[in-house]
């Protein structure tokens, strides 16, 4: 009898200590199964940290590459600008002379012809930059009527001709680089149309005529190009110069 009742409590006693063991694999179980969510949470906060990193480093790259390219071509059409400048004031100046000793400046004024107008207008930077781009487009017409005109009067060799031709070309390359200018600006805005459409030139005209309207657009396009000098030199103070960038 006593060797059963030993029996008994002996198979309590293993079946206390299988469920201490069982509670404590569990305890151990849900420890474990913490740290390693632990473990979890500090990973995922270290890669989502190294990622806002990244993504703040990318960021400012962007910015530091749009304001390089920005403030590049900015500094190229100012300078192409002075020099078309400078080439018209010669051109303006050598046109007087070979209209003949009687013509004078003041028949530089184009009574009754559409010259566009050197104002630059628009109240946002785009849209000042878009009204630069589109006036000088709205002159080259007027350009090479003027040098078609002058073709007819001044003999083949004339030097004046291939001055003509020479700020002809390089307000073509200064208007190509005002619009990269607009673009790498305003990457999501496009160059509006001209709202006058498109340019009026004169009707046919006389040899004194011609000579008046000549000297009106050159005279209306110097203008132009001096407005356009100022407008450059604003929107370079306002743009912030880059760290590596060369002055001229």
């Amino acid at each position: 009898m006593w060797f059963l009742c030993l029996i008994d409590v002996l198979k309590e006693r293993d079946h206390e200590s299988m469920q201490s063991d069982c509670e404590t694999q569990r305890r151990m179980n849900g420890h474990v199964r913490k740290m390693y969510f632990q473990q979890f949470l500090e990973k995922a906060a270290t890669l989502l940290y190294f990622l806002l990193l990244l993504d703040v480093n990318s960021t400012k790259s962007v910015v530091a590459s749009r304001n390089q390219m920005c403030w590049e071509n900015l500094q190229q059409s100012l300078r192409l600008t002075r020099l078309v400048n400078t080439e018209t004031k010669t051109l303006f100046k050598e046109y007087k002379t070979y209209q003949g000793e009687a013509f004078q400046e003041g028949f530089c004024k184009a009574q009754g012809i559409r010259i566009p107008d050197p104002t630059i207008s628009g109240l946002e930077t785009s849209e000042r930059i878009a009204s630069i781009y589109t006036h000088i487009q709205a002159f080259l017409p007027h350009l090479k009527r003027v040098q078609e005109q002058q073709t007819d009067l001044q003999p083949p060799e004339s030097p004046l001709l291939k001055k003509f031709t020479i700020v002809e070309d390089n307000s073509r390359r200064l208007a190509y680089c005002i619009e990269n200018f607009y673009h790498s600006s305003f990457p999501n805005l496009s160059l509006p149309e001209p709202a006058s459409g498109p340019t009026t030139l004169p009707p046919p005209q006389n040899v004194f005529q011609q000579k008046v309207y000549g000297c009106a657009v050159l005279k209306t396009y110097k203008k132009l190009l001096t407005n356009i000098i100022n407008e450059q030199r604003t929107l370079k103070s306002r743009l912030r110069r880059p760290a590596n960038a060369i002055t001229s």
